[in-house]
Order: structure tokens, then C-alpha cells, then sequence
């Protein structure tokens, strides 16, 4: 079994675990960033609302993929 096989491996694990908790994901980032935004005194919350979004539109393209 070679990287790629091992790769291709773990991409199936993680879109079976999306497929199952995909709510919890979107709920994990959505708490990340509050907690960043928290820590920095809410002076980047813009920037880390943006950041928090690109990652939820990253999740919903790997779903797609399934």
C-alpha cells in the first residue's frame, strides 16, 4: 500500500465522518471562530467570519464529492 492508497484511505474516512456529523463541523467552526475572535478582542472578527465561511463552503464542495 503506497501514500497514495494510504491518502485516498483517509479522504474516504473523512467524507463518511462529514457525511455522518456534518452539522457538528459546521458548529466546530463556528465555535473556532468565536473563540479566536474572542482571544483577539474582537478586533479581526470580519476577517475571521470570512475565513470561517471559506472553510464551511470548503466542507460543502468535499460533501459533493461523495
Amino acid at each position: 500500500m503506497g501514500i497514495g492508497d494510504k491518502f485516498d484511505e483517509l479522504k474516504d474516512k473523512a467524507k463518511d465522518a462529514l457525511g455522518q456529523h456534518g452539522d457538528k463541523a459546521d458548529q466546530g467552526i463556528d465555535k473556532a471562530g468565536q473563540v479566536i475572535d474572542e482571544r483577539t478582542g474582537g478586533q479581526h472578527s470580519e476577517h475571521i467570519q470570512t475565513g470561517a465561511d471559506k472553510a464551511k463552503e470548503g466542507l460543502d464542495r468535499f460533501r459533493e464529492q461523495q
